[in-house]
């Protein structure tokens, strides 16, 4: 995650700060010290820390916080305020016009990630309800267009291309069919350059003429760090953009542009890629980044994730199969494969509070689903259906089958034993929780065994 360093020194301080119990204004000041450190560390705007801190200092010296009780838990709420109003106190949404097709215009660097994330903007929009075209308009990057297509069929999404021809004349024919064929969002992946320049600013000018997006989206690369927030200027000054999209906050960087974007261009940020597939993805609210950085987890993104995986008549059959005592092995095949595409073990788990500092040193093992997969997959049909069935002979032939020990399968084989009855429990004909309440209730199953010596719950 972009801001694992930085919410670990942000913590550190918090804790030395809670450990003194009564603050001193010296106190606040040198804690601030630390926090202008960490943030500039984190590749932040040198304008953007320096107001920052001054405006968290000066709230913070003031004499309700110090004389409070928990003058700590004062100044950390201090700070979470001022980095939602640094990054947009409201969740930023897609400009849509009045009158369809909403055009949105996507522009950037070549790296960037911009036709990757085109699609996945277009399959979110999808799942919301929307019928998004892409248009090819990228014509110079060799197989540009084939990937668009390829990315296009894995979101499910129409691709509108005309070969390598002038692009305004493929954004213009794009918009004409998008209106023809009842598509109410118009998605322009444009061409980018390795660099800023003049040839490439005239061509978006142009195709911003011709369409009149609604939306003109510049893809910026977190890995980039302050550059970032550069290139963003670069592209406001030249045409004009309404928002960011940011790529690759997943990766190993430091983070600094998701807090400096919107302070030094006044665009926000309205969705971020945190992963390689396209359902790694999400609109971004201030509120909720503030959270993970501060180490107080996610849990709203990671309900709304959970929820996009399991439709309401899936959870429907899921409680309808432990009431009747029918939940098998190949159902929880099935919720393995849908606890993968939540994403990695390690995200998931900075989603829950006090989990993501509890386990930030442990060694957790991003392939224990694999390995649970491998296990089911060495059942017979009839040991997946009936799992009581497995004596010890069987259990030596699945471990050596799916390349596990004899323990290991005894260790799932414990698990889905009280998965069923906890279940059972909370899903009862008489019993009115409902099945994410319970799922909830799974996800504490020995969840400080997640590591890779064994053990672990199953990640419901």
């Amino acid at each position: 995650m972009a801001f694992e360093g930085l919410s670990e020194k942000l913590n550190n301080v918090f804790k030395k700060l809670k450990s003194r119990g009564k603050l001193t204004e010296s106190d606040v000041k040198e804690a601030m010290r630390e926090v202008r450190l960490a943030l500039l560390e984190a590749d932040v705007s040198y304008k953007v820390v320096k107001d920052f801190v001054a405006s968290v200092t000066e709230r913070a010296v003031g004499e309700e916080v110090l004389a409070s009780l928990t003058p700590a838990q004062q100044v950390i709420k201090i700070v979470d305020e001022e980095l939602i109003a640094l990054m947009g106190n409201e969740n930023a949404h897609i400009n849509f016009a009045s009158k369809p097709p909403t055009v949105i215009m996507m522009c950037g660097l070549q790296g960037s990630g911009k036709t990757t994330h085109a699609a996945k903007l277009a399959k979110l929009l999808k799942k919301e309800g929307h019928r998004p075209l892409l248009a090819a308009c990228d014509i110079y990057r060799p197989a540009a267009i084939n990937q668009l297509q390829v990315v296009g069929h894995k979101a499910d999404v129409k691709v509108f291309e005309m070969g390598q021809i002038d692009p305004v004349i493929i954004a213009k024919q794009a918009l004409a069919y998008a209106k023809d064929y009842g598509h109410d969002v118009l998605i322009i992946d444009t061409a980018g350059r390795l660099h800023i320049d003049e040839t490439l600013m005239e061509e978006l000018v142009n195709i911003k003429e011709a369409t009149q997006p609604d939306e003109i989206m510049l893809v910026v690369d977190a890995m980039t760090g302050q550059d970032a927030v550069n290139v963003a200027t670069a592209f406001d000054d030249a045409v004009g953009i309404t928002s960011v999209l940011m790529s690759k906050l997943d990766s190993d960087t430091r983070g600094g542009a998701a807090l400096s974007v919107l302070s030094v261009t006044g665009k926000p940020i309205k969705y971020v890629g945190m992963g390689e597939k396209l359902d790694d993805f999400e609109q971004f609210h201030p509120e909720r980044m503030a959270s993970r950085i501060l180490g107080m987890g996610d849990v709203l993104t990671l309900i709304e994730k959970a929820e996009h995986v399991m439709t309401q008549k899936e959870a429907e059959k899921l409680t309808k199969k432990f009431q009747e005592n029918t939940f098998g092995m190949d159902d929880l095949l099935d919720q393995m494969k849908q606890i993968k595409r939540l994403g990695s073990m390690k995200n998931i788990i900075g989603m829950l509070p006090g989990l993501g500092d509890r386990l930030k040193d442990t060694d957790i093992d991003e392939h224990q689903l694999d390995r649970i997969e491998a296990i089911i997959t060495s059942m017979t049909v009839e040991e997946r259906r009936k799992p009581s069935i497995i004596n010890p002979s069987r259990k030596k032939r699945i471990a050596k089958g799916s390349g596990n020990k004899v323990e290991d399968v005894n260790r799932l084989l414990k698990q889905f034993d009280q998965m069923q009855s906890m279940m059972k429990k909370f899903t009862g004909k008489n019993n009115k929780m409902s099945l994410r309440k319970a799922r909830k209730q799974l996800a504490g199953m020995n969840f400080d065994k997640i590591n890779g010596k064994g053990g672990g719950s199953l990640p419901f």
